[in-house]
């Protein structure tokens, strides 16, 4: 079948690789364009798609001196760079595929659906979770009225002990000022996930949560500035040694984890990047700010409530939801559902296919690419994704629950 659609991609870490590479397996699909000022990174993804040396740009401000480069854009830049490129690309007529959070603050993610909808173009954001197998088998269960209306929601996302050492304590998403707050950060995938599973607007939420462990104070006796020269790393639970020095000949753990710490392959030069880099820091002596858990309590409109908790301190899973009706209630954890009956009393068991092969996203990130693609393609992209109001409640309704969390208030949601 003959490409009908080019990508650009603005942002060539590790969500853009992996969109790009997901999405060039269409053979419709043409990667035509890399965009990134880090030269290793955007040639190491220009080279695995044949992008021309032409098409190779360090700043997305050069795509816009010459005419349409692609048809779309993927938007895969660091959470406060999302808002420019995003603005400017849509007003130039490329469609979006937008990584989440959409921008950093209400009027950012305003403005980008509003230039969207000016322009007459496509906006996706990556609100992965809504496109997995999972999530369709959730929505098949829900729509049968199986377990009748929905009363209230039992949701978990369990981050993982060394990924909130990795993501949220020694890389790139520790810190609201450089990147957002955690919940926006991590979590606005869980916020939009309830509300399309209840399916009615949030009207009021409240929040605790904080940084309880991460943090100078609770740094044991003998600890190191680096992992590299502790006396007590061996015993330590966010060892930077055996996290990276693990993920040596797994290719799935070489490209991420380990990418973002260094391109070696090899234990001198993980250790080496140990030795200097952030990665290698003691957790109890980073600069991080982002909180290690946080509960959050919603009410929708009709009644129908939802907690959801978000906590370093678990393995590294996928979430886990228990969802009460009036006839039924139902346990779902990305592999399986169980469905009780209140008609019956007998449970039912319901398995996600091929769910052990779905990566990190349990198939989200395959489906939100595949979705994308058919939208542009069909020239029907409400038949394919949801539309960027949703994803916009979304974020209003995770700005409110920070809002609550800081405030210890219980905030309305207009």
């Amino acid at each position: 079948m003959a490409c009908q659609i080019s990508l650009m991609i603005v942002g060539a870490g590790d969500r853009g690789q992996l969109y790009a590479d997901l999405a060039a397996r269409d053979s419709r699909v043409r990667i035509a364009a890399v965009v990134d000022p880090d030269e290793r990174r955007r040639t190491s993804l220009a080279e695995r798609h044949a992008v021309p040396s032409t098409r190779r740009y360090s700043d997305w401000r050069e795509v816009l001196e010459q005419p349409t480069v692609a048809d779309a854009a993927v938007v895969a830049t660091l959470d406060r760079l999302h808002h420019e490129p995003a603005l400017a690309l849509a007003e130039r007529g490329y469609h979006l595929l937008l990584e989440k959070p959409m921008a950093v603050t209400p009027d950012m993610c305003r403005a980008i659906v509003d230039a969207a909808r000016a322009a007459g173009v496509t906006l996706a954001v990556c609100h992965v979770l809504r496109y997995t197998p999972y999530s369709r088998v959730l929505r098949r269960l829900l729509d049968s009225g199986v377990i009748g209306e929905i009363v209230s929601v039992q949701h978990l996302e369990p981050v993982g002990w060394w990924h909130q050492a990795h993501s949220f304590v020694r890389g790139n998403w520790r810190r609201t000022d450089e990147a957002t707050f955690m919940l926006m950060a991590k979590s606005v995938h869980d916020i939009d996930w309830l509300n399309y599973l209840v399916g009615r607007p949030a009207r009021r939420v409240s929040s605790f949560g904080g940084l309880y462990h991460f943090r100078p104070e609770q740094r044991p006796s003998g600890a190191g500035e680096r992992c590299i020269d502790c006396a007590i790393e061996p015993d330590c639970p966010y060892s930077a040694r055996r996290i990276y020095l693990d993920c040596l000949g797994n290719p799935a753990t070489e490209r991420w984890p380990l990418q973002a710490v260094t391109s070696a392959r090899t234990e001198e030069g993980v250790l080496d990047a140990l030795r200097t880099g952030p990665y290698g820091r003691c957790v109890y002596r980073c600069d991080n700010d982002v909180v290690d858990h946080q509960v959050v309590n919603l009410e929708y409109e009709g009644g129908a409530t939802a907690s959801f908790t978000m906590t370093a301190f678990t393995d590294f899973a996928f979430r886990q939801t228990k969802i009460f009706g009036t006839h039924g209630c139902l346990e779902g954890n990305g592999r399986e559902v169980q469905v009780l009956n209140f008609r019956t009393g007998k449970p039912e068991l319901h398995l996600v296919e091929g769910s052990s092969e779905q990566g990190r996203h349990a198939g989200g990130d395959t489906g939100l690419v595949q979705a994308f693609i058919e939208a542009l393609i069909s020239g029907r992209p409400e038949d394919h994704l949801t539309v960027p109001e949703e994803s916009l409640a979304s974020h209003l309704v995770t700005w409110a629950a920070e809002q609550a969390r800081l405030t210890s208030t219980v905030v309305q949601i207009a």
